[in-house]
């Protein structure tokens, strides 16, 4: 488990008044099957944080396979786009211990105080990057959110790693410090 992770969990029952395990007692109750709706609920019955709420969700959703095995999942027969995913995760890790890395069954949620940025293999040949930006105008790379939707508010395709460059590491960066 990512160290920023840990951490959180770890800051879980002073934050949100309950620990993870207790969340998913709560969760239990509820029967959700989808993260949206047990999100909603916890923001909505809880007032727990966005952050929060989306890693104890997230979590519950996939305890019974590891991180590891979710991210595994995504990439296979897209083997090729794997370099580029551990690109952007040995990135985001720079940012600080205050980064989240949340897995989940077909995408990564990076979370600071909200989601940042989202990494989804879409096809073999194509990873989408998924940006929250308060107000940013789209431009010729950094586009639309096309498949997102209100998820996120602009997408970057990437193909090779050597799309992981400065310009897109300056987009997360700023991405970061707006979450």
């Amino acid at each position: 488990m990512d160290s920023a992770l840990k951490t959180m969990i770890a800051n879980m029952p002073e934050k949100t008044g309950k620990s993870l395990e207790d969340w998913h007692k709560v969760l239990s109750k509820q029967g959700f099957e989808k993260h949206g709706q047990a999100v909603k609920f916890l923001k909505a019955e809880h007032a727990v944080s966005h952050g929060f709420a989306n890693t104890i969700v997230a979590l519950f959703f996939q305890k019974d396979s590891s991180a590891e095995d979710l991210v595994e999942a995504q990439y296979k027969g897209k083997e090729s786009l794997y370099p580029i995913y551990l690109a952007l995760i040995d990135f985001v890790k720079t940012l600080g211990a205050e980064v989240n890395i949340v897995p989940k069954k077909t995408s990564v949620s990076i979370v600071r105080k909200r989601q940042f940025i989202l990494i989804k293999p879409a096809t073999k040949s194509r990873l989408d990057l998924g940006f929250k930006f308060n107000n940013r105008p789209n431009g010729e790379r950094l586009g639309d959110s096309g498949p997102f939707g209100t998820m996120c508010s602009h997408r970057v395709i990437l193909q090779g790693l050597e799309e992981v460059d400065d310009e897109l590491k300056t987009w997360i960066r700023e991405a970061f410090e707006e979450a």
